[in-house]
């Protein structure tokens, strides 16, 4: 037996009988020489990580646009973040670990630069509109490894378009990932907009922290150790308290700190940004990489613009914009 095959041995012995077994894969698009070491899954994951798409969460938005400190998160750390509380939940099921991970790892890999400013700016702009979420299957698809994607199982595909809203996903894995991005995102933004100034702590629903806790590990522990005794036959649930919790607290947040006029007197020029971009190179295709050229030729400039915009970090989308935009000083030779 190789170590691959050793390795679904395992899986077939501890894990639950819900969980998503590497060897009943659905497969990938393009069939692949099993490896000799990883099963299907652990090898999705190793992909999203070393792709390029991934390496440029580090410098996109979660939250608040360019925030002067070193703790604030990112679009990388919430990834990770993700992918920790998952993997946490995932364990104490007994369910597939590879598979979880390797979802929350690519569950954002199609976010626009700024956060949600970006993409509410590209959905206003582009031709059937625009989702992050969608866009990560676009990226693992076809737009990593010039245009060959990453050739992904359909398990890891699934989870990843399906983190959201709308549907759910087709693996308890999946589902996993889905609550475990609501759990960061609430909670780790609550502890940026209390370390930005915009909300103090005894501002929070008193009959949400009564029931989740008063600090973030407090929250976030009572919402794991919840999920993982009310989750069964392959469903994944909170209790009626704590779902209602979790919603009051979440109502809150879009009430107060995520429409905030301190934190988000930025955004304005975001929409401006991105939709001055999108014009210029709707405009002047030529001024993009030859792999957008390429998308433009064949499916049309509107979805090359937004393929090339969408992928930008922070600071690229800025440092564009000045090259094209902002007059630049003369240079005596």
């Amino acid at each position: 037996m190789t170590i691959r095959e050793e390795t679904e041995a395992i899986e077939r012995q501890t894990l639950s009988r819900y969980a998503t077994l590497s060897e009943n894969s659905l497969g990938r698009r393009v069939p692949l020489e099993p490896d000799p070491i990883r099963p299907c899954f652990q090898r999705d994951r190793d992909r999203i990580l070393h792709c390029k798409a991934f390496r440029r969460l580090k410098q996109k938005t979660q939250v608040f646009l360019s925030p002067e400190g070193d703790h604030y998160r990112t679009r990388l750390t919430h990834t990770l973040e993700v992918s920790q509380i998952a993997r946490t939940i995932s364990r104490a099921l007994r369910l597939n670990e590879d598979l979880t991970e390797a979802i929350a790892l690519g569950h954002d890999l199609g976010h626009t630069p700024f956060g949600h400013a970006g993409e509410r700016a590209l959905n206003r702009l582009c031709p059937g509109g625009f989702s992050h979420y969608r866009q990560s299957l676009r990226v693992v698809d076809y737009l990593e490894r010039d245009g060959q994607g990453l050739d992904l199982t359909w398990e890891v595909r699934n989870g990843i378009v399906t983190h959201t809203s709308g549907a759910w996903a087709r693996t308890p894995e999946g589902c996993v990932v889905r609550r475990a991005d609501h759990i960061a995102f609430l909670n780790h933004d609550i502890e940026d907009a209390i370390t930005a100034g915009v909300l103090d702590a005894r501002q929070l629903p008193p009959e949400a922290v009564a029931v989740l806790g008063h600090t973030k590990s407090e929250r976030i522990t009572t919402m794991i150790t919840d999920l993982v005794a009310h989750s069964g036959n392959g469903k994944i649930n909170f209790s009626p308290e704590v779902e209602a919790a979790y919603a009051v607290l979440k109502d809150f947040m879009y009430a107060t700190v995520y429409v905030d006029k301190e934190a988000k007197r930025e955004e304005k020029k975001v929409d401006k940004l991105i939709s001055e971009l999108y014009a210029r190179l709707c405009d002047e295709p030529a001024l993009m990489p030859n792999f957008y050229m390429q998308i433009a030729y064949n499916e049309g400039v509107d979805r090359a613009v937004t393929d090339y915009i969408s992928g930008m970090s922070d600071e690229f989308a800025t440092r564009l914009f000045e090259e094209l935009f902002v007059p630049q000083k003369w240079k005596v030779l």
